[in-house]
């Protein structure tokens, strides 16, 4: 069997078609190469063929990239010489598109090559819009759902099949950026006036064939390929184009602090590649992509973003003994931000949805946030006044609990106090169903004494949303002492409907995503209370790739939630605590009445409009910045050690169950510096052996906070990774 086959017909068209067996969407594997070019050296040498036809046998797609452990094997194949084993196999895939762009032509005439179209029948991403772009004319069918892009940058590589090459020669520099640097993906009709697709069509098939039939030698020339070709936008040494090259560097690492390798190596390979012969520039591309593929970030994100990510969200961890729990009414307690948020995302998933608070007011001021939400969808052209009103008819705002009849699943996100949810908990288990399952949508209160007011504990679940809940891609699902797997498989369900990415934890303090957040803004703080520069502090974890600062974090979260968090946390540690020298700081924020970003006043000064305009200078003031101060990797270090060894507390403590849930939750969750993978990742990448040696270091010169777990102690001693010990190494390897 293959996944590619072709069908030569009366008209002399050659049609191949792409049908992966097995799935839903095709991936192009090593042996799809190889039956690839079989047929395409098939078609071109034989005369009765006059054109080729490449589609897929998917109803609405086309592909949706190539299958990495491609990748994997060539490095795997190529033994101790990975690099020249890498870049090798990439060149064969070079050849093969090369081939089809050529068609046979005569290489000094251009002519007499056989013209050949692509037919997209939908989605052609990656690989699946790097082989149309060797075609000579791409049609797709007018499918407003399809996408249509090059998303590599996303999982920490670039396209390297010739996309970067083509992109640039094909639209210029400037106008290929947001495809290739932000993986912006677009419908056909956006994506043909972009100039990725040649034409969107009705009935692509047919008007392939007619082009097919009619083409002359000229509608076969590349652009590139043709006499006195100029780059669109001017190439690196037109004066044009040096503005534009300039601008993209400077472009590329005001927004990566050059914490990302990919962009660096994927702007290297425009850039060089600009300056010489199309055919010199693949092979530049492909020195760049092995580059990238060689360093170790590549892997990492690779592993956490796509595998582990994807896995994640087909039900890795979901109990197999359980049928389908797919959410069909929702009751939502609770109407504030949170509780509008889940209410907006549970309708979008077409749940029936019942939003109640104490006051009618106050639940209609949660469905208003849907409503308004639709109103902007509809101003930027990305909803309807049809969708929204479908979509707010679904949302019952009520006061009234028996409208809670018929529920299945419960998701309680009222005010952080034990008994106003023990009280709201007896009261709608009163009124829902006996099988309905009760999750709390608590960050920082335990699932399982939040059961206790529950007659159904084994019912009762935590379902932790982070904020915005529209926006963040994380849901925390947290397992009490005595939750069943049906509450489990329902929350992981119900988060597979609403198109989120879950991780299962059990119950502990701050559960896993807080425990390892709070440390992070704490130890930030903390520098600023020993005198660093608090620019310094943020900037360190902005060049690390975190989104924020943790100072800019804490003002975004709110100071005062970070003060009864430091309360709650000191009063349940007592000596354990171990957080006074931020506490010095916070606390003179909350003192000043500085609250953070909700406040327009916190670490950050914040104009009328509230837009950060830069540190306080009152917080310099109050904590002077010392004359000397810290290197950058030991600022960064105490910030990164900071997260990654409670990660590895939770791993130890059977908080986090499983790797995978580790890394994915921390960069989705958090921001993690995306290009580490995650981390358990990152860690890996020290070697456990050099992390070990790091926490003493550390320990020593800071304190306990730093102590090398036992488990991290014990793999050093061994020489143990924690994909090596605990995952599965060869679907990390790319």
């Amino acid at each position: 069997m293959t996944d590619f086959t072709m069908i030569k017909d009366a008209d002399g068209i050659a049609t191949i078609t792409w049908d992966a067996i097995g799935k839903t969407m095709n991936v192009m594997n090593q042996q799809g190469f190889i039956d690839l070019e079989a047929h395409i050296d098939d078609a071109l040498g034989d005369e009765t063929v006059k054109g080729i036809i490449l589609t897929s046998g998917k109803p609405d797609s086309f592909a949706g990239g190539m299958d990495l452990n491609v990748l994997a094997d060539m490095k795997a194949a190529a033994g101790e010489d990975a690099a020249k084993g890498l870049f090798e196999g990439i060149m064969q895939i070079h050849t093969l598109m090369r081939k089809i762009e050529r068609a046979g032509m005569d290489p000094k005439t251009n002519k007499g090559g056989k013209p050949i179209a692509s037919v997209l029948p939908g989605t052609a991403v990656g690989i699946g819009l790097e082989l149309p772009l060797c075609t000579h004319r791409s049609f797709c069918a007018d499918n407003p759902k399809a996408k249509i892009g090059l998303p590599e940058i996303m999982v920490g590589i670039f396209p390297g099949a010739g996309g970067t090459t083509r992109f640039v020669r094909k639209m210029g520099a400037m106008a290929a950026s947001p495809f290739l640097l932000e993986g912006k993906l677009l419908n056909p009709a956006k994506a043909k006036a972009a100039g990725m697709i040649d034409e969107v069509s009705a009935d692509p098939m047919a008007d392939a064939r007619a082009w097919v039939l009619s083409a002359k030698d000229a509608d076969l020339l590349k652009p590139w390929d043709a006499k006195g070709y100029k780059m669109p936008g001017g190439a690196p040494y037109h004066p044009a184009g040096f503005m534009t090259f300039v601008g993209a560097s400077a472009m590329v690492n005001g927004k990566t602090q050059g914490a990302f390798p990919a962009a660096k190596a994927l702007l290297s390979a425009v850039y060089e590649g600009a300056l010489v012969p199309f055919d010199t520039a693949l092979k530049i591309e492909a020195r760049w992509f092995t580059n990238i593929l060689m360093n170790p970030s590549s892997s990492a994100m690779i592993r956490s973003l796509f595998i582990n990510k994807e896995a994640l969200e087909k039900g890795a961890v979901r109990p197999a003994d359980v049928p389908d729990q797919r959410v069909k009414k929702i009751g939502v307690l609770g109407a504030g931000m949170m509780g509008a948020g889940i209410a907006l995302v549970s309708a979008q998933a077409g749940m029936e949805v019942v939003l109640i608070d104490q006051s009618q007011e106050a639940a209609d001021k949660g469905k208003a946030y849907s409503e308004s939400f639709m109103d902007k969808g509809i101003a930027r052209k990305k909803a309807t006044p049809e969708k929204k009103d479908a979509l707010l008819n679904l949302i019952t705002a009520t006061t009234d609990l028996n409208a809670l009849e018929g529920a299945d699943l419960i998701i309680e996100a009222v005010f952080e106090d034990p008994k106003v949810k023990a009280e709201i908990t007896a009261k709608v288990e009163a009124v829902i169903p006996e099988d309905c399952i009760f999750a709390s949508n608590t960050s920082t209160l335990p699932i399982s004494d939040l059961a206790k007011a529950s007659k159904r504990p084994e019912q009762f679940i935590g379902i932790h949303f982070f904020s915005p809940v529209e926006k963040m891609l994380l849901v925390e699902i947290i397992k009490g002492a005595e939750t069943g797997d049906r509450a489990v498989a329902k929350a992981l369900d119900y988060v597979r409907q609403i198109r989120k990415t879950p991780i299962v934890v059990n119950d502990a303090r701050f559960f896993y995503a807080n425990r390892c957040i709070i440390p992070y803004i704490n130890e930030g703080v903390r520098m600023v209370g020993e005198g660093v520069e608090p620019a310094l502090v943020d900037n360190a974890a902005r060049q690390l790739g975190f989104p924020v600062g943790p100072l800019q974090l804490n003002d975004e979260t709110s100071i005062d939630l970070g003060v009864k968090i430091a309360k709650a946390t000191k009063e349940a540690l007592g000596n354990a605590y171990d957080a006074g020298a931020a506490d010095d700081v916070l606390f003179y924020l909350f003192d000043q009445g500085r609250m953070g970003r909700k406040a327009n006043a916190g670490y950050y000064e914040y104009d009328d409009k509230g837009k950060r305009v830069g540190i306080w200078p009152g917080l310099r003031d109050k904590f002077p910045v010392s004359d000397e101060q810290p290197s950058l990797i030991d600022v960064q270090h105490r910030l990164m050690f900071s997260q990654c060894l409670e990660a590895v507390r939770a791993l130890e403590e059977g908080v986090l169950m499983d790797i995978r849930e580790g890394d994915v939750g921390a960069i989705l969750g958090w921001g993690f510096a995306p290009w580490s993978g995650g981390p358990l990742s990152w860690l890996d990448m020290l070697g456990s052996a050099y992390a070990a040696e790091r926490c003493d270091q550390l320990e020593a010169q800071f304190g306990q906070r730093f102590k090398c777990p036992d488990l991290l102690r014990e793999m050093a001693a061994k020489n143990q990774s924690f994909y090596g010990r605990f995952g599965n190494e060869k679907a990390a390897v790319a």
